[in-house]
């Protein structure tokens, strides 16, 4: 028999006196999740007046509409915050199993509000249970060490979010990593200080019990739109020749021939010049069979359900396991923009930041900085190891470090500090992936990407009205992805299929949605974080790109950014 609604949870914890309040969540209300869900409740809360490390930050899990279940790349969880980072709002997303645990037991949303006396794992068992449990012995262990016990102590079944040994000391580096299908803890909601947060909270970790599928408004509908929307992604062209194919790390050898790539702390845009014969080797064409040949996994699911795979296992050339997964954004930002042209190389130091938990962004972006200070010459490995383990110790230069690229070149006195609301610029240089620049200038979110990349476009013959139109319609339509725990990697399908998803939601959740609430569903995040923004102090001048990317032409192509924060206002107020 049919069920009425899908209902699910929103289970609010205040660690102080560990209280818990559940409120039921039915129909739109358990649609309207994830990053919506995230910067309603901030706002709500008043968040954008507060410290971002002390007790009265909230930190919010949410899982989308369709997790729980194996509608493809639709388990993605959402954390939010006040970042302590940026000072503005956050939203960070991963992959891997938490959303789709979440989903089995009913759970929309988890808000920590307060801080503990004493570190804690919270367990969210499937009898309905919330129980805390010391974290004592986690405590300084790196992720993979601490998932090990945690997994022994409640089941390999058992999905994990946890705060790592960065997070721990409230370094802003710090991110919370999710265990993926095979339990490793390498998903990663890196990026604003996100991990931080979890460590001034003194939650070491969140366990949540896997169960079975929800059950569905219209069972019959809701498993058809499972096994079409799959079909739909498999016979996409850009997933099987692009993401399916090689990954996100194919994006390297595109950025590097039309001269976006970060190289040398945003000095250069290319590290390999084809036309004089070098090798590139930092990108899917060069990793992909190198890694194929090694017995490595070029085709790896992060998350249950998942038919686009884009993600990895990266190999030695023995064959062994060294890290998943490595990504475009790693290899940019902890790789040539660090002056490495070896992934084996590049493959180490990711391993060594996934077990620290931590932004390989942002770290890639600091450790720059630090080259550019002279502390070591670019494509010094040796110096970076070193520099991790003094942020994995939390020695005095450690600590400083972990607390990110604009405050490690403010204390230097590096000028070229590539930063976006004190927030690090990801794998595309604004002088030449225009779209892509625009979005991380205006973005509530800091120098995200993610949250509106168009890196593709040819720009240079193009007015800034044009670009920036181009810029807020991929903004809309990501907002509203993540607010529905879908992928962003589905986006050639789902947002030309608008409708085909909007049927999956009333089927699973007996809703009346239609193509139109999904764009304001975007709409209204961008509305709502921006006031959140506007409330935290935020004005035009924080839109602006720093003075070096308007001052330094950038090789090969000569060129320097063309907009600066006032070019770029009125973006959001939508009609």
């Amino acid at each position: 028999m049919a069920l009425l609604t899908n209902m699910r949870k929103h289970i609010e914890i205040d660690l102080s006196d560990r209280s818990i309040k559940t409120r039921e969540l039915h129909q739109e209300d358990a649609v309207k999740v994830g990053r919506y869900l995230i910067a309603k409740t901030l706002l709500a809360k008043n968040a954008a007046q507060v410290d971002g490390l002390s007790p009265d930050n909230p930190l919010l899990f949410s899982a989308g509409p369709f997790a729980g279940t194996t509608y493809s790349n639709a388990n993605r969880t959402s954390v939010g915050c006040k970042s302590p980072l940026t000072g503005g709002i956050k939203e960070a997303n991963g992959g891997g199993n938490f959303a789709y645990a979440m989903g089995q037991l009913g759970i929309a949303a988890i808000d920590l509000y307060g801080a503990g006396a004493e570190w804690v794992v919270i367990h969210f068992a499937k009898d309905g249970a919330i129980r805390f449990e010391d974290a004592g012995g986690l405590l300084g262990k790196g992720n993979f060490e601490a998932a090990e016990i945690l997994h022994a102590k409640f089941g390999k079944k058992a999905a994990i979010a946890l705060c790592g040994p960065v997070g721990e000391y409230e370094g802003l580096l710090g991110g919370i990593a999710f265990s993926d299908k095979d339990g490793r803890p390498a998903r990663i909601a890196a990026r604003g200080g996100v991990g931080a947060v979890m460590g001034s909270k003194k939650v070491k970790a969140i366990v949540v019990d896997m169960d079975r599928a929800p059950s569905f408004h219209d069972p019959k509908a809701a498993r058809e739109s499972i096994v079409n929307y799959s079909k739909m992604l498999l016979a996409d062209s850009v997933v099987n020749n692009f993401y399916k194919a090689v990954g996100t790390m194919g994006m390297g050898d595109y950025t590097n021939l039309i001269g976006g790539l970060p190289t040398r702390n945003f000095t250069s845009g290319q590290i390999a010049d084809a036309s004089k014969g070098e090798k590139f080797k930092m990108g899917g064409d060069f990793i992909g069979p190198m890694n194929t040949a090694r017995g490595g996994e070029q085709v790896h699911a992060c998350m249950p359900g998942c038919v686009i795979q884009c993600s990895n296992v990266y190999a030695d050339d023995k064959g062994k396991e060294v890290v998943s997964p490595v990504e475009y954004e790693t290899l940019g930002l902890l790789g040539t923009n660090c002056g490495i042209t070896d992934p084996d190389e590049l493959a180490g130091l990711n391993y060594i930041c996934n077990d620290l938990g931590i932004d390989t962004i942002e770290t890639g972006a600091m450790l720059a900085v630090l080259m550019d200070a002279g502390l070591a010459q670019f494509g010094d490995t040796k110096f970076m190891a070193n520099a991790l383990a003094e942020v994995r110790a939390g020695t005095e230069a450690g600590k400083l470090y972990a607390q990110g690229t604009a405050r490690v070149a403010d204390h230097f006195g590096v000028k070229r500090s590539p930063v976006i609301k004190r927030q690090a610029i990801s794998a595309y240089d604004p002088r030449v992936i225009e779209v892509t620049g625009i979005t991380m200038m205006t973005t509530a979110q800091g120098a995200d990407h993610t949250a509106g990349n168009a890196p593709r476009i040819k720009s240079r013959d193009k007015e800034i009205g044009e670009l920036r139109d181009l810029s807020i319609a991929a903004q809309i339509k990501v907002a509203a992805i993540d607010s529905l725990g879908l992928c962003i990697f589905s986006g050639t399908v789902t947002n030309t299929n608008v409708p085909f998803v909007m049927n999956s939601i009333n089927a699973m959740h007996g809703t009346n949605l239609s193509e139109d609430w999904y764009f304001r569903l975007g709409k209204d995040t961008l509305r709502m974080e921006h006031e959140f923004n506007k409330q935290a102090g935020f004005d035009v001048a924080d839109d602006d790109l720093p003075a070096f990317f308007y001052d330094e032409p950038l090789a090969p192509t000569n060129q320097t950014a063309r907009f600066h924060g006032a070019d770029v206002q009125g973006m959001y107020e939508f009609a």
